[in-house]
């Protein structure tokens, strides 16, 4: 399985904006893409910024190219990008998960 984390950031006051949007568009994109396995979707806030983290899981890396394209390790972004985000990366990031376990309650 393969980690992908993106990281992106936006004003405080677009932080709710981002979310639903994100919420609403981004999340089902990934989910639509046959080898997603799971996401988690971080968000924290540094004086008058939001940060947002994405780390969406993947069968592999070739699934991810189906996803993303043949540059993988460039981020997709979407056209209503422009309105909240305050920059661009260029890259994202991809880890091997080599162990995962989950607590049972």
């Amino acid at each position: 399985m393969i980690a992908r984390i993106w990281h992106g950031k936006t004003k405080l006051t677009d932080m709710e904006a981002y979310t639903q949007f994100m919420k609403d568009k981004a999340v089902p994109d990934y989910k639509g893409t046959v080898g997603f396995v799971k996401l988690s979707f971080l968000r924290h806030v540094v004086d008058e910024t939001a940060h947002f983290t994405l780390v969406t899981y993947w069968d592999n890396l070739d699934v991810i190219k189906n996803f993303a394209g043949d540059d993988y390790e460039v981020p997709k972004y979407y056209s209503e990008d422009k309105q909240y985000l305050l920059e661009f990366e260029d890259k994202v990031i991809h880890y091997e998960v080599f162990a995962e376990e989950v607590l049972s309650k």
